[in-house]
This record gives C-alpha cells, structure tokens and sequence, in this order.
C-alpha cells in the first residue's frame, strides 16, 4: 500500500508578482493625486496673486480719487492748467488743507517706470512761481522728490476728462509733451475738466480696470 506524500500549504503573505502590481497602482494613484494637488496649488496661487493686484490697484485708485477730488481750482492758479494727461502720465495741481494752515498749493504726479505705478508730490506752496517751476520739475522728471511705488504689474495707463459736456481724450504724443514740457502752467480758462475715467490695463490681464471719478468736489 502506497502513501501520498503530505500536500505543501501556502504560507500567509504575498509572492513578489502581488507586491508589484500593488506598488504600481499606489505609484499611478499617488502620481494622479500629486498632479490634481499640484494644479489646486498653483490655480489658489494664481488667484491669490491676482487678488494682491487687484487690491493694489484699488488702492492705487482711491489714492488718485483722493487728488482729484482736492484738484485746484484755475481762480487758485490764477487760470493756469490744473491737470495733464499724457501717455502713462497724469499731473496735476491739488489742494493742501491743513488744520489752522492757510490753503496751499501741490503738484501730483504719476506715472508708470517698468511697469510700475509711482506716485511722486511736490513741496507745497503759495507761490505761484514756484509752483510753475514744480510743475515743470514734474514734466521733466527733475523733481528731487522721491517717488512712492503704489503698484507693480501695470502694463499701460489711459486717462479721458470729462470736458465740456462730453468725454474727451486729452493723451498727448511725444512731440506735444515736448512742448509743454518746455512751457510754463497754461492760461485756462473757465473749461476745467469735472470728471476724470482712468484705465489701468495690469501684466499678462486681458480685463482693464476703469475708474471714474468727479474733480475738485472738495
């Protein structure tokens, strides 16, 4: 009489051919999970970025409201301009009111230096003198001022007044600005402007953001 030989039984666990497989579908599931959280990082990045833009440039705007707003009147000026607009450039002249001061007078200036907003204010001033030779310090960038970054990121600026019932481009070329540069504060007379629309067009953004806000309501 013959005896089998006693069957082997398999040992608990996993043979090389299972830990495999099972490696591969971790490593696809954990590249799939890396690219989805890579994108979320990046899409959260972007939007923070751009809300910081955003902001600023909000912030940018209530600043240039708060000039325009205290924007010289021409009987101030003696019926001289009290604002230009030229390419990536707005000057003009406000009103400095100080508590127990007398009323003074301050060339404002803004302008955009590789892609950057700056800010830059004059000294003020009751001399009307004075006040001419600021103005040209402004236009001629010579005004030892220093400026004030209010946004970075900005790719171009345009500006509109609201100017005899109608709005009105006033943006100047390279010859014109040439000439006023050279020019004293112009005679202006009783045509100021009441309203200022502004764009601000930000780097690597299709959408422009618009300001419009009134002149001299202070």
């Amino acid at each position: 009489m013959t005896t089998r030989p006693p069957s082997r039984q398999r040992s608990p666990g996993f043979t090389l051919v299972e830990l495999l497989v099972a490696i591969s579908i971790l490593a696809i599931v954990a590249v799939l999970g890396w690219r989805g959280l890579d994108g979320i990082i990046r899409s959260r990045q972007a939007l923070t970025l751009q809300m910081e833009q955003t902001r600023g440039m909000q912030l940018a705007f209530a600043q240039m409201q708060s000039d325009g707003e205290h924007l010289a009147k021409p009987e101030q000026l003696n019926n001289r301009q009290n604002l230009l607009t030229e390419t990536d450039r707005l000057t003009l002249v406000r009103t400095v009111l100080n508590e127990n001061e007398a009323t003074r007078l301050q060339v404002v200036s803004y302008r955009i230096l590789d892609g950057v907003l700056v800010r830059r204010e004059s000294n003020p001033t009751r001399d009307l003198a004075q006040l001419d030779a600021q103005w040209q310090a402004a236009l001629g960038d010579s005004d030892p001022a220093p400026s004030v970054a209010l946004q970075a990121g900005v790719a171009g600026m345009s500006m509109r007044i609201w100017q005899g019932g109608g709005w009105r481009s006033t943006t100047t070329g390279a010859a014109q600005q040439q000439q006023q540069q050279q020019q004293p504060l112009t005679p202006q007379i009783n045509n100021a402007p009441t309203g200022l629309e502004l764009t601000l067009q930000q780097k690597d953004q299709e959408t422009t953001l618009v300001k419009i806000f009134l002149l001299g309501g202070v």
